[in-house]
C-alpha cells in the first residue's frame, strides 16, 4: 500500500475515541493527539511540469536582458554582463526553491514545482519564484524544515556570489556631475564583506559593482525579504513553528512597529504600502499544523533564531532610489549603477 500523504491523515473520529474505556484516559488522550492514515490514501495528482519550465526559460531570458540591453556599451560586454548576471542570479533562486522542493518529498507533502516570475523590467529581470503546496503541513518539524531550508540553501550561492563579486568589482572615483542611475544602498553584511575582502569605498570614491556582486547583493535582498515573520513568507513558517500561536503576537506587534515607521517616514518609505497590503491580503497569522505539540529540540530552536536574526544584517529598508543628474557626490556608502558607459560594472 502506498504511504499517506500527511494531508491524508485525518485526526481520530469522536466516535472511535467513545468505545474507548472511560477509565483509561491515557489511550483515549493517545488517540485525541495522534491522526492515523487512512486505509486508501489518495493518489498524489500529476505536477505541472510544461509551465514552470517555460516560466524558468522565460526567467532566464528577462535576468539576462535587464543586463543586455544597456545603451552605450559595446557588444561583448552587455552579452558577458547579462550571462554572468542570469546564471548567478537564477542559481541563487533555484537553490532557495530546491530546498523547499526536496523537503517537501521527504514529509511527503503534495508540492508543485518552482514557478519563476519574469519581470522584463530593470533592476532584477525576476520577482523571484514561488512553490505551491496543495497540502497541509503535519506537524511542526515538517513546518520548519520546510520554511528554513529554502532560505539556508539559497544563501550559499549568494554569499559565494557577493565574495567572488566583491572581489572583482572595482573602487572608482566618482564623477563631478553625477548622471541618472540607479542607487542601491547596501546591506550590512554586503558593507563589511565589502570591508573585509579590502574593497572599502572612501569618500569620493564609488563601487562598481560586477554583474556577480550584485547578483548576491539581489540574492541577499530576496532572503531577507522571505524572512519577514508573517504568514506565509519562509519567516512566517519558521516564527510559528518556534512559537507557534504565540507567534500572533509578535505578528500584531511587527507590524504596528512598520505603520508607525512609515507614518513618520511616508516621503521615504512610501513603496512598501503594496507588499504590506499584497501580505494583509493573503493572511498575517500562519494557519496551525495537524500537530503543534511535536517538540522541535535544541538545534531546530537555536537555528531558527539564528536565520531570523539574519533579516538586520541582509535587509534594507530603502534598498534603491532612482538618481537624477547633481553635482553633489553620493555618499560613500552607496553604489551606483548607472547607463553611461564609464559607470557601467567592470568585467
Amino acid at each position: 500500500m502506498p504511504e499517506p500523504y500527511e494531508d491524508d491523515i485525518q485526526p481520530i473520529p469522536a466516535e472511535v475515541i467513545e468505545v474507548i474505556p472511560a477509565d483509561d484516559w491515557r489511550l483515549r488522550q493517545y488517540a485525541a493527539d495522534h491522526p492515523f492514515p487512512p486505509l486508501f490514501p489518495s493518489p498524489p495528482p500529476r505536477r505541472r511540469i510544461y509551465l514552470p519550465i517555460f516560466l524558468f526559460v522565460a526567467t532566464c531570458f528577462t535576468t539576462f536582458g535587464v543586463r543586455f540591453f544597456v545603451p552605450g556599451v559595446d557588444l561583448a560586454t552587455r552579452l558577458i554582463d547579462g550571462l554572468q548576471y542570469s546564471a548567478c542570479i537564477m542559481t541563487i533562486l533555484f537553490c532557495h526553491e530546491m530546498g523547499h522542493f526536496l523537503q517537501s518529498l521527504r514529509y511527503k507533502i503534495r508540492a508543485s514545482l518552482p514557478y519563476f516570475i519574469p519581470l522584463p523590467l530593470p533592476p532584477f529581470g525576476t520577482m523571484g519564484a514561488v512553490i505551491v503546496m496543495k497540502s497541509r503541513l503535519g506537524s511542526r518539524r515538517s513546518l520548519f524544515d520546510v520554511g528554513i531550508t529554502g532560505p539556508l540553501a539559497g544563501l550559499v550561492p549568494t554569499l559565494i556570489c557577493c565574495i567572488v563579486g566583491i572581489y572583482w568589482s572595482e573602487v572608482k572615483p566618482e564623477p563631478r556631475h553625477l548622471v541618472p542611475g540607479t542607487v542601491f544602498n547596501d546591506p550590512l553584511i554586503f558593507q563589511w564583506l565589502c570591508t573585509l575582502l579590502g574593497r572599502h569605498v572612501p569618500e569620493g570614491y564609488e563601487l562598481m559593482a560586477h554583474p556577480v556582486a550584485f547578483a548576491g547583493w539581489v540574492g541577499l535582498f530576496i532572503t531577507s525579504l522571505n524572512l519577514i515573520p508573517i504568514g506565509q513568507l519562509d519567516g512566517g513558517h519558521v516564527l510559528y513553528a518556534l512559537l507557534r500561536r504565540k507567534s500572533y503576537l509578535v505578528v500584531r506587534l511587527l507590524l504596528m512597529i512598520v505603520f508607525l515607521f512609515m507614518i513618520f517616514n511616508f516621503s521615504h518609505y512610501w513603496q512598501w504600502l503594496f507588499l504590506l497590503s499584497l501580505l494583509m491580503l493573503l493572511g498575517i497569522f500562519h494557519p496551525p499544523t495537524a500537530n503543534d505539540h511535536e517538540d522541535l529540540g535544541w538545534f531546530r530552536t537555536a537555528l531558527g533564531i539564528l536565520i531570523l536574526l539574519f533579516i538586520p544584517l541582509g535587509f534594507t529598508p530603502q534598498p534603491f532610489k532612482i538618481q537624477d543628474e547633481v553635482s553633489k557626490p553620493a555618499t560613500a556608502s552607496q553604489r551606483t549603477e548607472s547607463l553611461a558607459p564609464a559607470l557601467v560594472p567592470g568585467v
